[in-house]
């Protein structure tokens, strides 16, 4: 009796053991064949605050809107870089740019390191691109065989066709819109009133300014349209319950102290995520969150480990949160940097910085203030089209009236020389600038900033504060044309410029 009711026990321990491990096989097989696909729709050039989502009641984005109801909305989201290359860089690195050598500077080459893409690849995803992806660059000089960002492809239906059934894939369209230059006569089509146009106080309220903010307007709307055709398609092909969207810009506009600054017009950001069903949607997040956080939360939503590499933070918990505002107590400030922009100096020379930014204040610490911060004049290539080789109405005006009463405060503020360190209350003033790090109310605040930016810089091995010798004013351009600008006609009859420049001897 005795054995009977052992050979029971065992027998039902035995059957117990087969069902669990068939469970587990059954929830593994489940786990691996229902991994989240990624579509990532970026536009070219955007800051954080225009779309409808983000309050600007101007902008018709009915379809990034609704994704933004569905999804969750991230308030302060920042590039590390105000620039393409390293904002992009940094990304897909889920690095901080300074921790990446010549991929710091646009236009520069792309080290063989670690990025989401390949990792996911080796994971059996299908990762492809269209559109920049990473760039503008030269990614073969240091021996990728393609765009760091995926191979390319020319459009999603190409890409699409190759994924074998079942296998999980990775899409990252990147638009052209809003780069400039912006199609002609786009205010026209935009169906904006110039007259309800908020011009941002740094730049001159004219009505060829207006005209230009309402061209940028028409290119986001188109980019709009866009990422409405990208999603039908993913659901037309029966993936969108599976599909992770991720909506986002690469830097911020185009602009006079826009693109190329370490100020919010030139970092922040918009980026919206969606995955009905999974993650709670209709919330907005104050938490300070990256574009290099993408690369580990990629990871980590499908189940790859994430290399030790990456000192960016997954987005994971917060995404599957049901809170709003503040969900991680520790993403209370962000750290930015920019290195070399466009060739715009004599023998290329970059003009760096780093940046803190705290929900209160934003601090920055430029390197070499000698140096001009737009660019070299007469040009100052750093702002806008860097050589004024086509149309860009609010550059050339402010240049056009640079000893205007009116404008000549706006000018320095975006073409002039800056002091080693720049401080801005943002309570008090929200656009960046009024410059108050030499007021003595504000020196302990200086100080604390200085010191947490430093910590962080020392941290991530940042070449500029730790004993590692580099230097990006050295590193390859690979656009050998801009070192020779040649301004088109129209500047060089308003500003009597020269028919060419330059900046190599």
């Amino acid at each position: 009796m005795h054995s009977y009711t052992n050979y029971i026990q065992i027998l039902l321990c035995s059957l117990l053991l087969v069902c669990c491990k068939n469970k587990e096989t059954k929830n593994n097989s489940a786990k691996i064949n229902t991994r989240p696909n990624f579509l990532i729709l970026m536009s070219d050039n955007q800051s954080y605050n225009d779309l409808g989502c983000y309050g600007n009641d101007l902008l018709k984005t009915p379809n990034i809107d609704k994704a933004a109801k569905e999804g969750v909305l991230f308030a302060n989201a920042f590039c590390n870089s105000p620039s393409c290359s390293p904002a992009r860089a940094a990304m897909l690195t889920g690095q901080d740019a300074w921790r990446l050598g010549d991929a710091a500077n646009l236009w520069s080459s792309f080290p063989k390191v670690k990025v989401y893409t390949e990792i996911m690849k080796n994971a059996g995803y299908h990762v492809g691109i269209e559109g920049k992806g990473w760039g503008p660059g030269n990614a073969e000089a240091t021996g990728w065989e393609h765009n760091p960002g995926g191979e390319e492809f020319n459009s999603f239906e190409e890409f699409y066709n190759e994924i074998q059934k079942g296998k999980p894939w990775i899409f990252w369209y990147s638009s052209r819109n809003p780069h400039r230059p912006f199609r002609k006569n786009g205010w026209k089509e935009s169906g904006i009133d110039l007259n309800k146009i908020k011009v941002p106080p740094y730049l001159p309220d004219t009505k060829e300014v207006r005209k230009d903010i309402a061209d940028y307007y028409n290119e986001i709307q188109s980019f709009d349209k866009e990422v409405a055709s990208y999603i039908a398609l993913v659901k037309e092909m029966g993936e969108l319950d599976n599909t992770i969207v991720i909506i986002c810009s690469d830097n911020g506009w185009q602009m006079p102290r826009g693109l190329a600054n370490l100020y919010d017009s030139g970092t922040k950001i918009p980026l919206i995520i969606l995955w009905p069903n999974h993650f709670k949607g209709d919330r907005v997040i104050n938490d300070f969150v990256s574009l290099n956080d993408l690369a580990p939360t990629f990871l980590e939503l499908s189940g790859i480990d994430i290399p030790k590499e990456m000192n960016a933070k997954s987005l994971a918990k917060i995404l599957y949160s049901d809170k709003n505002k503040n969900v991680e107590n520790n993403r209370d400030f962000m750290v930015m940097g920019r290195e070399r922009h466009a060739f715009v100096r004599k023998d290329g020379k970059g003009y760096p910085g780093r940046a803190i930014r705290t929900k209160d204040y934003l601090y920055i610490k430029n390197y070499e203030p000698e140096r001009w911060p737009a660019g070299d004049p007469p040009l100052y290539g750093d702002v806008d089209s860097h050589m004024l080789q086509y149309p860009c109405p609010t550059k050339l005006f402010m240049l056009e009236k640079k000893e205007d009463i009116t404008v000549k405060p706006l000018f320095e503020l975006a073409f002039g020389k800056r002091p080693a360190e720049e401080l801005y209350d943002l309570k008090k003033d929200p656009y960046q600038m009024k410059n108050i790090s030499q007021l003595t109310e504000y020196q302990n605040i200086k100080s604390t900033l200085s010191k947490k930016l430093l910590n962080y810089l020392i941290q991530s091995s940042d070449p500029r504060e730790t004993n590692k010798n580099f230097n990006w004013d050295d590193s390859e351009y690979y656009m050998d044309g801009d070192k020779t600008p040649k301004p088109g006609e129209e500047a060089i009859k308003k500003l009597g410029l020269k028919k060419e420049y330059r900046y190599v001897k």
